[in-house]
């Protein structure tokens, strides 16, 4: 007969499946109540941050959770004797109650007034080992009891560390309840530890570095808050004897933005160079690669903006793990694990034979895609309240006092001028300066979101367009482009007048009128910003030619 009653070992078995499922997808809620039963406290569909929420809302589960693993965990133990041997599955189970136990104990957000990790965590949590391994020879050291190789307490101690960090930086930066944002959690909790975490404890966490992560999205939703939690969340080995994590101290997460840089920069940022390999190099410099230890990560924002003879550098580096400095010939390897991004389609760039074929599909093998705030909104319009109150509450960190009030004077400025069918085109990027706005004027107007017919006059007889940067710039003559589109035009248009090159100036013309800004438009048509501005202009001359 078994040690466990047969509700005892279900309820086991759910604890043990708690400790490797994703604990933003619903099937951890639904595992808490298999634990629970009536006793389980509901709450959300899904584990989410939002405004108001309390720590203990939260993990409202996680107490009792915790206190029925060490009732169990206490039974099995009771039992493992010489005299009365537990089977080969209540040993499977023991183990991961006793893992859970050693989580709730020593790692558990729960005991930790900050669920944002920042500081000193990796020393304060280094001073935990030797409790944490009393508590482990305690429990999983016993004569009788067979342990795996991957169950080595170092190894545990360093995933329960990884695990910690990794939920405090997802659940910290991804706001907001829609179910877009909630597979957007999930998905970066499996860029970290796979959808298969058993076989990532037992392994896989050797490889993760190889697998390259591109994450695609609009123009300011939030792709390098994704890039940090991942790139801020990966394993680092603990060292007994020196009671440290690996890594500590190094950087963690070095971004290089493509778009900023001209080509002959962005070699020597990522490659480093020697002196005198190129006008200027006065000595040699380590670059990114080079920097960059092997629980770090290197961040390519906008990748499509990367020079062509740069892509097949960068591809070989992805191949080879190897790459040389500017000026020598000497191989040295790349440790860490790339991380890109892109408002830009890959697919339409290399169809165009703007972007490599090979490299695309170098960097596609784990993607993750951001929704916009359009699609966030859909969903869960209460959502934009709560980013306010996160932007606000970043941004007067030192001041906790006023995020209220400024939250409060934010959405009320946005309900009185853009109200509750704004499209939001600048997305979470755009929402953060009209919240700066707001507290440096008391109004959120941004002249380069404002509509082109708003903005004043450059000069005599120009108007002042929106560049590619949002700053503005000469365009197109003094009529607003609204004023362009004449009966004529869609006459036009309706009777099939217009050739296809026509059709194409007046659709983009139409779309820039509605974003206010030739990048955005780019975004939307997938086409080059400078090819939004030429189809503008030349609609805006055939327009004044038909008057």
């Amino acid at each position: 007969m078994g040690v466990l009653t047969a509700q005892e070992k279900r309820r086991a078995e759910a604890l043990a499946k708690i400790g490797y499922c994703n604990p933003f997808l619903p099937e951890r809620l639904e595992l808490e109540r298999q634990v629970l039963g009536k006793r389980f406290r509901s709450g959300d569909a899904v584990i989410n941050s939002r405004e108001g929420l309390q720590r203990e809302q939260v993990f409202r589960n996680f107490d009792l959770l915790y206190d029925q693993a060490c009732q169990l965990t206490e039974k099995l133990r009771g039992k493992c004797q010489p005299t009365v041997e537990l089977n080969v599955e209540e040993q499977r189970l023991y183990r991961e109650l006793a893992l859970f136990v050693l989580y709730g104990r020593h790692f558990s957000l729960v005991n930790h007034p900050d669920v944002n990790r920042r500081g000193l965590y990796a020393e304060v949590c280094a001073e935990k080992w030797p409790a944490f391994f009393r508590d482990y020879q305690h429990y999983l050291g016993l004569r009788h009891l067979q342990l795996p190789e991957y169950f080595d307490a170092a190894h545990c101690f360093a995933i329960f560390f990884q695990i910690d960090r990794a939920f405090a930086n997802i659940f910290s930066s991804i706001i907001g309840t829609s179910t877009s944002i909630a597979r957007l959690r999930a998905s970066i909790w499996e860029s970290i530890f796979t959808h298969d975490m058993q076989r990532y404890v037992r392994g896989i966490y050797r490889s993760m570095g190889d697998m390259t992560t591109l994450i695609t999205g609009e123009s300011g939703t939030g792709k390098e808050l994704v890039a940090r939690a991942i790139g801020l969340s990966r394993y680092q080995p603990f060292d007994p004897r020196k009671k440290s994590f690996h890594g500590v101290g190094s950087p963690l997460l070095l971004s290089v933005n493509l778009a900023a840089l001209a080509p002959t920069l962005i070699e020597s940022e990522l490659f480093g160079h020697c002196k005198g390999s190129f006008t200027g190099a006065i000595a040699d410099r380590v670059g990114w690669l080079e920097a960059c230890p092997a629980e770090g990560s290197v961040f390519l924002d906008e990748i499509g903006e990367l020079d062509p003879s740069i892509q097949v550098k960068l591809l070989r580096v992805l191949q080879t793990r190897q790459f040389s400095r500017l000026g020598e010939t000497l191989q040295r390897e790349f440790q860490g694990k790339f991380i890109a991004a892109t408002n830009r389609q890959l697919e339409t760039l290399v169809h165009e034979g703007a972007f490599r074929k090979d490299l695309y599909y170098r960097l596609c093998a784990d993607r993750i895609h951001t929704p916009s705030m359009r699609q966030q909104l859909a969903d869960s319009p209460q959502d934009l309240q709560d980013w306010v109150h996160f932007i606000v509450g970043r941004t007067l960190r030192d001041m906790p006092e006023e995020t209220q009030g400024v939250a409060q004077e934010t959405m009320q400025w946005i309900d009185l001028h853009l109200g509750s069918d704004y499209d939001w085109p600048g997305n979470i990027r755009e929402l953060e300066q009209r919240v700066r706005n707001v507290i440096i004027r008391r109004q959120g107007e941004l002249s380069a979101y404002a509509p082109v017919s708003k903005l004043k006059s450059a000069g005599p007889g120009v108007t002042a367009a929106p560049s590619a940067a949002g700053h503005t710039a000469a365009g197109t003559r003094a009529e607003p482009v609204q004023s362009l589109v004449k009966d004529r035009s869609l006459e036009k248009l309706l009777n099939g007048s217009m050739s296809l090159a026509e059709v194409e100036q007046w659709y983009t013309d139409y779309v820039y009128r509605r974003l206010g800004r030739y990048d955005l438009t780019a975004e939307r048509l997938a086409i080059d910003w400078r090819t939004v501005k030429d189809k503008v202009q030349k609609f805006a001359e055939s327009a004044r030619v038909d008057q």
